[in-house]
């Protein structure tokens, strides 16, 4: 089919045309993360089948998506949503912590939120790679979106005195793919570590970022100590609370 069916409109069972659109939607994405992220995957999931697990017919898949790509797409963005939203409300509860605590809280809720549901990492590091232009186009607008976050924080560091004042763009693309590459090699067992351990290298390599080695806290703003005293970069141990 090309296109979408049009929804009937008007009240039925005491719930508008409006509410029970959302319903159906949301029980077509509830089956799309069974389907597609556990077994048999988005690939060889059919319409039939993601009605039938949704409890709805094809008719009204095609009311509410034109293809199962469109139902991918939504739900690649819905994880992330999920995972963003613990990410922001951990910021707003470790705000005015040290910088190493605040990260490690950050990456802490970030992490739990991703793997806490298996199905959650094959939609958003495996599923997504490789379908179509189109949605190599949101997985990458999706990843600039985190880069930006990063940058955000690092920059509200800088101005605190809390890290070296640089243009973090390169830096933080690149530890996003470090924090996507580890933990889908974590999910699939090929990383014996515990979450926990995970997350503390991660905490790690972005304090290395934040304060690479050359710069002194104790000269405020930014600034850099002779490369000769360069101090280490901090364990994630000190001032992490843990």
């Amino acid at each position: 089919m090309t296109g979408r069916l049009k929804a009937p409109t008007g009240r039925y069972g005491g719930k508008t045309a409006a509410q029970r659109q959302a319903e159906r939607r949301s029980r077509f994405l509830a089956a799309a993360l069974e389907l597609f992220g556990a077994d048999p995957g988005y690939r060889a999931t059919t319409v039939a089948a993601l009605s039938e697990a949704a409890g709805l017919s094809t008719r009204q898949f095609y009311e509410e998506f034109r293809t199962l790509e469109d139902v991918l797409a939504a739900l690649h963005l819905q994880v992330n949503d999920w995972a963003e939203e613990a990410v922001l409300t951990a910021f707003a509860e470790a705000e005015g912590r040290p910088l190493a605590e605040r990260v490690t809280a950050i990456f802490r809720a970030y992490a739990a939120n991703v793997t806490g549901d298996p199905r959650r990492i094959r939609i958003t590091f495996v599923e997504i790679i490789g379908v179509s232009p189109r949605l190599e186009e949101q997985r990458l607008a999706r990843r600039a979106r985190w880069v930006d976050l990063i940058c955000a924080e690092a920059n509200a560091a800088a101005a605190r005195g809390e890290a070296a004042r640089r243009d973090y763009r390169i830096a933080a693309t690149a530890f996003i793919g470090s924090v996507n590459g580890l933990l889908h090699d974590w999910s699939a067992g090929w990383v014996e570590a515990t979450l926990d351990e995970v997350v503390d290298e991660l905490v790690r390599q972005l304090l290395g970022i934040l304060r690479p080695a050359g710069w002194d806290l104790s000269a405020g703003e930014g600034g850099v100590a002779d490369v000769a005293d360069a101090a280490a970069v901090p364990d994630v141990a000190d001032g992490a609370g843990q």
